[in-house]
């Protein structure tokens, strides 16, 4: 005998296809769908089974059946001005906005960039590799594109590899290089970390006298930016990538399973940085 599955009536619809959940919660709350016969209300929870029936404006709809288990993940170029967050109370564009629907599961952010950064964004529908993916101990290197503005000079650049003193502790780049194109006192960068603090490549410089005016991330891990990827848009991940994604870090080192990063090893590696 099986568990019955029950969700909110807004969710199944969502899932399915029938609009954005906005849209659906407004159909419920104007009485236009109904389960089994009976006018629904919000926040109406609905048992998931072949003999459910529910219509909107009295016809028929069909659920989606749940999805199996296999892992999705997905690579979105966030545009600047975006959030990351699923709603946003002053109606501001948010990333969840772009992303194709789930049935009867939903896309995990891995990690987060400000509303003034764009650049690779990934989603799971698996949260326990959205946690080993983001989770600090497994140092998982993240690569940007930074335009400073400012007089920099080789003494400033020492100081981001060598450690800075943020108000959260030291910071530092793994690597960065000079790249072409820049003018004047604006000037790009290639610089690399292994972790993912709010706002750190920014503050990183900041706390140098630098500001940053463009910020791009361009990889995580081993998953790339897509070329000719255009801002706003986004493309799943073929399962050879996703097969690799989950079971090794970005040098290639193999890791045994999700819960392969200890609180030790994160422990250790605050102690060395701030020997540093």
């Amino acid at each position: 005998m099986r568990c019955a599955r029950h969700d909110k009536l807004q969710k199944i619809l969502a899932r399915s296809g029938y609009g954005a959940r906005r849209k659906i919660e407004a159909l419920i709350e104007q009485g236009r769908v109904s389960v089994d016969g009976q006018v629904a209300t919000l926040g109406d929870r609905v048992e998931v089974i072949n003999t459910t029936k529910i219509r909107i404006d009295g016809r028929i709809i069909t659920i989606q059946p749940v999805e199996n288990n296999r892992c999705r993940v997905l690579a979105y170029y966030k545009q600047e001005g975006e959030l990351c967050t699923r709603r946003d109370p002053d109606g501001r564009p948010t990333v969840f906005d772009r992303l194709p629907l789930l049935n009867h599961s939903r896309w995990v952010a891995i990690g987060r960039l400000d509303i003034n950064t764009s650049g690779l964004l990934l989603f799971t529908n698996d949260g326990e590799l959205a946690h080993f993916l983001m989770h600090p101990s497994c140092e998982i290197e993240r690569e940007y594109a930074v335009r400073v503005f400012g007089i920099v000079d080789e003494g400033k650049l020492r100081q981001l590899t060598s450690g800075v003193q943020l108000e959260d502790g030291y910071a530092y780049f793994n690597s960065l290089k000079l790249q072409e194109g820049g003018t004047g006192l604006n000037q790009w960068y290639t610089v690399t970390l292994k972790e993912g603090r709010n706002r750190e490549v920014r503050r990183m410089w900041e706390a140098v006298g630098l500001q940053v005016s463009r910020l791009i991330r361009v990889r995580y891990g081993n998953i790339s930016l897509p070329k000719g990827m255009q801002r706003g848009s986004w493309a799943m991940l073929p399962p050879e990538q996703i097969s690799y994604l989950m079971r090794r870090d970005y040098t290639g080192n193999t890791i045994k399973a999700h819960s392969r990063c200890s609180g030790n090893h994160h422990s250790k590696k605050k102690k060395q940085l701030h020997s540093r």
